[in-house]
């Protein structure tokens, strides 16, 4: 996958293993950039891609996350024959949970990672709990599950990327507890406005030096708040359809009729992701709270806003007593962790088990997600018509790797 800001695959070769207490070794991380060229295709192709280039795109990506596998297999020093199968989410196009019927569009297609790779290849995640009743969205919910719930401290697993999204973890917590959704923005208006702004000069505004510069106008950022998709109560996601390029214009117009400066618009775009996340929490997770209060709750931050140090020193100011902790803090590195969720969602597929978390997609049931791409000459085990440990009763142990976006800050 290459998230909402589309800036490159991220690929993770990762052992999993045990059930239902589920054990995750990280083998190996690789990253590979989009050339800019390719990545102003795919944000192109998103708002207003014809069906011919949409086409032509399924496959170009499909080669390039097929590359993605093979360097991380090789960074994890090892063989094509040593990996049981490949989870790759890949290019989100379009996502319509809210329209008549839900609809989702993500390419890069697994019959290309199949063929190239040899390995079976998982994907399309999110159509299964779409035709669930649910949102397609969030997914991670089950690997922040795995990977961070605590006996006796509540968490909140942050997540800003192109979107910002949650995962409510709550101390003790069973999969049946946990609550996760989009809060709005993450990282995909500021990037776009740091574009519109510099003439495409600049693509993202590196270590939140334009932001430092600027002063916050209340004025402007009370009508980026004002979006009716922060009130709505969650199951809920969101993206390019809501805050692309027609959101950035209205930004961009209302901040011309105020005559604010460059670094000011800049720094009220970085205190919108901000504020709206701690909306959320207000709104949201701390009435879960004992008495309200965020004393012993954690907060873990993730995605390409972790690496930003004006974000992430407004993001603080938004957490009052909350501890802030990130992935890295929990040995897993913050490019790996969303292919990390991946590869958990495939092997949840790959033995015949659901991976949709229903309290916060919305589903009406769990749903088992993904398609399977078969790769040349395979050959089931036995008679059965499924892949070899394909089912409720297969082997736990796994070696898996998943694609996604981001880099440092999608």
């Amino acid at each position: 996958m290459s998230g909402t800001s589309a800036d490159g695959i991220d690929a993770v070769a990762a052992d999993i293993w045990g059930g239902p207490s589920v054990r995750v070794k990280l083998l190996a991380h690789a990253h590979r950039p989009f050339p800019a060229a390719l990545r102003r295709t795919i944000l192109d192709a998103a708002v207003a891609g014809s069906v011919a280039e949409l086409c032509r795109l399924n496959f170009v990506l499909g080669e390039r996350f097929a590359q993605a596998a093979a360097a991380v297999i090789q960074a994890a020093k090892l063989r094509m024959s040593d990996v049981t199968a490949i989870g790759s989410h890949g290019q989100t196009f379009h996502h319509l949970p809210d329209g008549r019927p839900p609809s989702t569009l993500q390419l890069g297609e697994a019959a290309i990672i199949a063929q190239r790779t040899g390995i079976p290849t998982l994907a399309d995640f999110r159509v299964a709990d779409l035709a669930a009743g649910g949102q397609g969205a969030p997914l991670v919910p089950f690997a922040d599950w795995v990977l961070f719930t605590d006996p006796l401290r509540p968490r909140i697993v942050q997540n800003i990327g192109g979107i910002a999204n949650l995962t409510f973890l709550p101390a003790g917590g069973g999969l049946d507890q946990v609550l996760a959704f989009d809060t709005g923005p993450g990282n995909m208006v500021l990037d776009a406005l740091v574009s519109e702004l510099s003439g495409g000069r600049k693509q993202f505004d590196r270590n939140g030096r334009l932001a430092a510069q600027g002063k916050v106008s209340p004025e402007l950022l009370a009508k980026m708040m004002a979006h009716p998709f922060l009130r709505r109560p969650p199951p809920k996601t969101t993206g390019r359809e809501a805050f692309g390029p027609a959101f950035v214009q209205q930004v961009l117009s209302h901040a011309r009729r105020r005559r604010l400066r460059q670094v000011d618009v800049i720094a009220t775009a970085t205190a919108f992701t901000v504020t709206s996340i701690g909306e959320a929490y207000r709104r949201v997770i701390l009435p879960r709270l004992p008495r309200g209060r965020p004393a012993n709750l954690q907060v873990i931050l993730g995605g390409g806003g972790a690496s930003n140090p004006t974000l992430r020193a407004m993001f603080q100011a938004q957490l009052g007593n909350a501890e802030l902790l990130t992935h890295e803090d929990f040995g897993v590195p913050n490019q790996a962790k969303e292919a990390l969720a991946f590869a958990l969602l495939a092997r949840q597929t790959w033995l015949g088990r659901p991976g949709n978390v229903p309290s916060a997609t919305g589903a009406r049931h769990a749903a088992i997600l993904g398609k399977i791409a078969l790769p040349p000459h395979f050959r089931p085990a036995g008679s059965a018509p499924a892949p070899p440990g394909f089912g409720p009763g297969a082997a736990g142990r796994f070696r898996a790797f998943r694609a996604i976006g981001g880099s440092t800050r999608g």
